[in-house]
Formats: C-alpha cells, structure tokens, sequence
C-alpha cells in the first residue's frame, strides 16, 4: 500500500516546481514510510510514498517503460494470472510487482485495463508524449484518489490533506459541505469531499485528463439479474467465493495476519487462513481490541449483545492460531482523537476511529497486513435496519435527525436545511440503483442494500483506510471482492436470511468448518468502550474547548444545547446518532474532533 499524489498543468512549466510536488507526497508519509520518489517533466509531477509488501527489491515507484509513468497505490490479487497473460501477448517484465503489471495491462488495453485487475487500487497514468492523465479507482472504492481541478490542470492525492498543501487550494467550506457534514456524517456523499472544490474518484470509476478534454466515466456496477440458484447451489457458490477472495489476498512477501472478533466474518477469514498456512506448516497470527475494565461496565444493548472474547477463545483453540488481544485504555481513546482527524481530514467516528488507529498501531509492531472481515454484513444483510425496516428514517443508520438539527442555532438551521439535503440527498441516490427484479417489498429491500453499499459501506472503508495507514498498515477487506458482491446482490432475500438469522446464507456456507457456537453466535459489531472514565475525560476536554470564546462551536451552535448534551452526557443521543455504536459519548468526542478540525486546519466557512 502507498501514497500517491500529482500535479498536471498544461499551461505551466512544471520542472522547478519539485519542492511543492515533495510537500505534497510528504503529507502522506504514513501510507508509505519505506521509501519515495518522484517524476518531474515539463508538464507533470508525480510523487509515491511506498509501503511495501510485494516486490520490495525493485518494485519502486513512480514507474516507466517508455513515454508511460504510473504511480498506484493498492494490491492486485490476479497479478500473477495477468503477468502471465501479458507475457503470452508479448509484453516483457523486469520486476514481479504487481504495479508493472498494471502498467503493461494499460499497454495492452489502455482505458479497459482495470476490467482486467481483481484487487483494490488507485492509480495515475502519465503519458508524456500525449501529455494526458489516466485516473482510475477499484470498483468498491477500498482505495481513495481525491483531486482539485485547476484551470488549466489537475491536482490528485490519496488524501485530501495532499491537495491542501498545495498553495492554489483553499481550506474552504461552504453551506452545501457542512449541511452534508451535519446530516450525513460521518458519512459522505460518494464523489464529493467536504471541502470546497475538492471532489473524488468514484468507485468503479475512471478519468481521463487532456489539455482541451475531460471524460469521466463509469467502467462497473452491479447488474441485477433472476437468481436461477437452489439454496443448496447458492451456499457451495458463496463458499467457493469467499474462500477463493480470502486465499487471493493471503499474498504478501512480509509477515500477514487477521483481526479476530469471534463474530462470523472474522471467523471466516481466520478459519479459511489458517487452513490455507497450515498447508505450508505456518502458524496464523490473530488480534483482537478490548478496552480496559470493559468486562466490569459493559452494557448490553440491541446493537451490541455480548463481549468477544469467548467466541475469540473457541476459534483460537479450534485453528490453534497465535492470539494477542490488544487492550486500550480510555486516556489513549482521547488522546488519538486528534489524530483520527487529521488521518480522514475532518471529524467523523470518534473515538471509534482512534480507538481502530491504535490497534493496528499495535499490530504493525508484528504484522504489516491483515484480513478483516469489514463489508460482510453491507453484502448479505447484517444489520439490524435490514429486519426492523426503514422506519420512517432515509438513512436508517443516521438516528437522532430532528435532535442534530436542534443542536443549531436558529439562523444556520435556516442556513444548512439538514432535512431537505438529507432527502434530496436520498433521492439522487436511488436514481442509480440498477433495476431490480421482484416484487415492490422486495426492491425496497434491494434498495436497502443499494444505500449501504454507497453510504455506510464507503465510511466503514474509509474509516478502515484512513486508520490503517496511518499505522502504516495495509487491511485487506476480502468480502469487498466485486465477484462476491456481483453474485450475492441477486441472491432473494429469503434465501440471505436462511434459517431466519442475519446473513443465514454465509452461516451454512462455512458451518461445518466453524466451532457451532461461531456459527450461532447474533451479530456484534466493532466493540466499544463503555467505560464512565472515557465520557468523563471527553466531557472534560469539551468543557476545556467551550471556554474558548472563539471556538466555531459557539458559532454554530446553541449554547443551551452544548450546555445540556454535557449536562446530560449526551442522554438525548443513547440511541446511537450514527450506525450501532455512536451514542452520546461518541456524540461529545465529535465535538471535540469538530472544534479541533477547524482550528488546525484553518477552515474558513463560508457563509453566502
């Protein structure tokens, strides 16, 4: 995994321009503490931070073979199986990394090559002679690719923070960013950052960037089409592509190992893995997150049922794997908080990012890969909004909207119009579900699925992005394989929810490799803390910020509203505000990481 950034100008020299193209990739010395490098001509400048994990002898980049560079940052899973294929049309190679392989597809099949690339990745393409850019991003978006088009140019970055560097962009933020921060967030929408002028790649999508033309187009999406499977045929076809998308990413030349919650899909990615290193006498290493004194104040909800550490036991005595649990305490939680923002360049997930940060800060002592079983419950249905319906709600993870708004004060409610954003917002999604085959009761639910995969699914991968390369850590999301999603997608609902449990299907698909109890096992979601200590200290820090008199809080905000939520610790907001785990800490620590955001990176909001 890597960082990668870029500036194309088509009117401007470019060759004394290193030191800014240097600034930029340097932002992103997290995603790639191993090495760097740099191509500079007259009219482009790429930069590569290089975290490596295939090929770490020659695999360096920027690359080029002849007027083409590239500079990419993921992992491609078939590179072998298309080496292979590029060699039988001619095409040589001097390296076995997987971004030369990338290089020579583009050779062969120019703006059809990522057709051809099962992984994740974003990458640029630089054709000197024609003076053009090629921008491409993995079909799910696991991998980010932000850009900011200048008048006659592009600047492009693996993080928004690369962009800002750059002195032509601004740290702006208009009315339309901060109603999509307030009502969607810590989601976003797919295609827009927060910041003004900034925009993404989408996923599945493809650029094209030329002196007098730009085309962007989309290259993937999922086709509905008539399941004509048995439930006996679809579990052995489930089985088969999900063991065969977790054995694609066990490749790696350093030391590889999973996250281990106990709950399905971990289990699953562990159980598939270590059968897989067994083969060839290795040990599988497991990590699992706990929280200090959890077991003494843990509170069980409708989100979250149990603690993990019984089911981690039974699959660890099951696959004999080498466990660590990593335990955090509620100091360390608030402390990363900062950091957690800087890594996503805005305010998001609380402590349930800093909380992900510092586990994997752990893991990379020993590993700098692992599985996560992240995306699983988005493809075949695990959440509790897929059984209780929408209930009225757009976005049936975004709880608490009527008690958001209240937060404002009266003129930025006017301002922001958080449910009239959240309802256009809605409906411009739903226009590019593909036509689904079924009853009304079932497209509904087809629906559902739709959003997840374009709002919730996005901030759970960039949240797992963003937190594990900033431990310098590459985290590979094996249910994020786009032939799992393309299959599962026209599985009828019925037979997702088989034997009337939550993803019923993937249970019986690996039933007879997991422990029972695994198997049965209701749904729990990433843990989190419920330690009193934890909304104590955030409470403290929030009281500490709002004695600042210029703090944007006070701007924003009511003040008898911020005095309650701390009065209460959040008590409005127990049903979580987002998702199954942000209630009225998480709430507080947003605060925090909001107030924190505008002042470290200067934002200037703008208000006509």
């Amino acid at each position: 995994m890597c960082g990668i950034s870029g500036w194309i100008d088509f009117s401007t020299h470019l060759v004394n321009e290193e030191s800014m193209i240097k600034k930029m990739t340097r932002t992103l010395l997290h995603r790639g503490p191993d090495s760097e490098g740099y191509f500079i001509s007259k009219h482009a400048l790429l930069g590569h931070k290089r975290l490596a994990i295939i090929d770490l002898v020659t695999g360096s980049q920027p690359m080029t073979r002849g007027e083409l560079t590239i500079v990419y940052n993921g992992e491609v899973y078939n590179a072998n199986e298309l080496r292979e294929q590029l060699k039988s049309l001619g095409h040589s190679f001097h390296t076995s990394s997987d971004t030369e392989v990338i290089l020579m597809a583009y050779v062969e099949w120019k703006e059809r090559c990522m057709e051809y690339l099962n992984g994740i990745f974003a990458f640029a393409v630089w054709n000197e002679q024609e003076h053009s850019l090629f921008l491409c991003r993995d079909r799910l978006g696991v991998k980010p690719l932000f850009y900011y088009e200048l008048p006659d140019g592009l600047l492009f970055s693996s993080e928004i923070k690369g962009i800002l560097a750059h002195p032509a962009v601004k740290t702006e933020v208009d009315a339309e960013g901060l109603a999509a921060l307030f009502s969607l967030g810590p989601s976003r929408i797919v295609g827009h950052a927060i910041f003004k002028g900034i925009k993404e790649v989408k996923p599945a999508y493809a650029m094209i960037v030329r002196k007098d033309f730009r085309k962007s187009w989309q290259y993937w999406d999922i086709e509905s089409k008539q399941h004509e499977h048995s439930e006996a045929e679809t579990i052995e076809n489930v089985r088969e592509l999900v063991t065969n998308a977790i054995i694609r990413q066990l490749i790696s030349d350093v030391p590889l190992s999973t996250m281990l919650s106990g709950g399905l899909d971990s289990s699953i990615i562990t159980a598939v893995a270590a059968r897989q290193l067994a083969k060839e006498q290795k040990t599988l290493s497991t990590y699992s997150v706990a929280f200090e004194e959890n077991d003494q104040h843990f509170m069980q909800n409708s989100f979250q049922m149990t603690q993990d550490e019984y089911w981690i036991g039974k699959m660890q005595q099951a696959f004999q794997t080498k466990h660590r649990q990593v335990t955090l305490t509620q100091q360390e939680l608030v402390e990363a908080l900062e950091q957690a923002m800087r890594l996503k360049d805005m305010p998001s997930m609380a402590d349930i990012d800093s909380s992900f940060y510092l586990f994997c800060k752990e893991m990379k002592k020993e590993h700098t890969v692992a599985l996560s079983g992240e995306c699983a419950d988005e493809v075949f249905g695990g959440y509790p909004w897929f059984y209780e319906g929408k209930k009225g709600t757009l976005f049936p993870w975004l709880r608490s909207t009527k008690e958001r708004e209240q937060l404002f004060k009266a003129d930025w409610q006017k301002r922001l119009q958080l449910p009239q954003f959240m309802q256009s917002t809605y409906e411009e999604a739903v226009k590019g579900m593909p036509a689904f085959l079924g009853s009304k009761e079932e497209q509904e639910r087809q629906q559902l699925f739709y959003l997840n995969n374009q709002f919730f699914m996005q901030t759970l991968l960039e949240r797992n992005d963003r937190m594990t390369m900033g431990a310098s850590m590459e985290v590979r999301v094996p249910f994020a394989d786009h032939t799992i999603i393309e299959y599962v997608w026209n599985i009828p609902w019925e037979m997702k929810n088989s034997g009337g449990m939550e993803k019923g299907i993937l249970r019986k698909a690996f039933q007879d490799i997991l422990p029972k109890e695994v198997v049965e096992r209701k749904k729990n979601p990433y843990p989190k803390t419920y330690h009193p200590k934890y909304t104590e200290l955030v409470h403290q820090r929030l009281q500490q910020i709002l004695r600042q008199k210029h703090s944007v809080l006070h701007e924003l905000f009511e003040k008898e509203q911020l005095e309650q939520l701390l009065a209460t610790n959040g008590q409005s907001f127990q049903i979580p505000w987002f998702g199954q785990l942000m209630a009225g800490p998480q709430l507080i620590a947003y605060f925090i990481q909001l107030h924190e955001w505008v002042e470290q990176y200067r934002i200037n909001i703008i208000t006509t």
